[in-house]
């Protein structure tokens, strides 16, 4: 199982953005790769590490990682398959600014001390079903990302030397200090263009379609977000791609309504159908499931078919579907109807007499969220 984040960095979860950070700073010092060459088992810390962080620093995915844990993140290439999915680029290009000069070329450079610049992240909506939510998916869409041209070049930058950032030393009461800022020349990529095609933008980049296969899980919920790594814009140079965004967007089913990981359904019967018993062909997400009604059922009733909701995006099982019971009255009699009706007005079995097992609506609404 997936240690959990806050774990990870040595935190609680009322930690504030400040001891986050700190607490992802010192991590990441104790595991770096310049103090640790050669040990995987500290380049997995690093990289769990750097993984932690990039979620507990984002107040949006903070709340839905402690809504949802790992879950909220897996599937469409995000951290479903462990931390391997951040590369050491990633980090170093995400999250380089946070060390300063702890480290020889800065903590935005790689193995060999060069700044690799990012991509910037596309965003795209995809609208699901509810039978698509509840079963997972695998969606192909066609997205504008910006890709290096045929023929372009680079070279390194001199205003930086290729590291992406120029240092500055002032001196202050406390003695001389170093900082380090984005280099103004190549824009912290290290590179500048060097042979750019004819029809190439000012960064040596073209704008393409290109079909993305994206893999969503089931029982994802509206609102939550995906990620598709490395599917968005190329960044110039030797930079990484940036990510795809995947913004889940659940459509209104006709009949089913959703709650959570359980779905409700409203089933009418005429009075007849209530007294007589009769089975009844009901829509869930994986099809059609008949039911039999028994003899006498009353209005309000509420049916649970056990495991015929969405499934759990935690892998804990799946909801229930709900049937609610509803006996539709005539509002309009003929004279045959209305007669037979007067006749049974004051009969026993016409007179309501609730047993002490039937719940009332109150009960059955406590019921149904306990």
């Amino acid at each position: 199982m997936k240690k959990d984040f806050y774990e990870i960095l040595g935190i609680s979860k009322s930690a504030s953005e400040a001891e986050i950070k700190k607490a992802y700073r010192k991590k990441a010092i104790e595991f770096h790769p310049d103090k640790n060459p050669g040990n995987k088992e500290a380049e997995e810390n690093f990289k769990a590490a750097a993984e932690a962080y990039e979620v507990l620093s984002d107040p949006q995915k903070k709340a839905k990682y402690d809504q949802y844990g790992h879950q909220a993140f897996d599937g469409a290439g995000g951290f479903g398959g462990g931390h391997g999915g951040m590369n050491m680029d990633d980090i170093f290009s995400q999250f380089g600014d946070i060390f300063g000069g702890a480290f020889g070329g800065g903590f935005g450079g790689n193995a060999g001390g060069q700044r690799r610049m990012k991509g910037s992240n596309l965003r795209i909506k995809v609208k699901l079903t509810l039978e698509e939510v509840a079963n997972g998916v695998e969606k192909k869409v066609k997205v504008k990302r910006k890709i290096q041209a045929p023929g372009v070049s680079y070279k390194t930058c001199s205003t930086c030397n290729g590291q992406g950032q120029v240092m500055r030393v002032t001196n202050t009461i406390l003695g001389r200090m170093q900082s380090a800022s984005t280099c103004p020349t190549c824009g912290g990529s290290g590179q500048i263009l060097d042979k750019k095609p004819a029809n190439a933008d000012a960064q040596g980049m073209l704008l393409e379609d290109e079909t993305v296969s994206i893999k969503i899980p089931a029982g994802v919920v509206d609102g939550m977000q995906l990620k598709v790594s490395n599917k968005g814009n190329d960044a110039p140079g030797n930079g990484v791609p940036g990510d795809l965004i995947v913004a889940i967007e659940e459509t209104e089913h006709e009949f089913l309504k959703r709650e959570g990981e359980n779905l409700h359904f409203d089933l009418y019967i005429s009075i007849a159908e209530a007294v007589l018993g009769v089975s009844k062909d009901i829509d869930a997400v994986n099809g059609k499931v008949r039911i039999k009604l028994e003899e006498g059922i009353q209005s309000g009733k509420i049916l649970r078919l056990k495991g015929k909701g969405i499934p759990s995006l935690n892998g804990y099982g799946t909801g229930d579907l709900l049937v609610h019971i509803n006996v539709w009255t005539p509002k309009t009699l003929n004279k045959e109807q209305k007669q037979f009706f007067e006749n049974n007005l004051h009969d026993e079995n016409f007179t309501p007499q609730p047993e002490k097992s039937d719940k009332s609506f109150f009960e059955k609404v406590k019921d149904m969220f306990s």
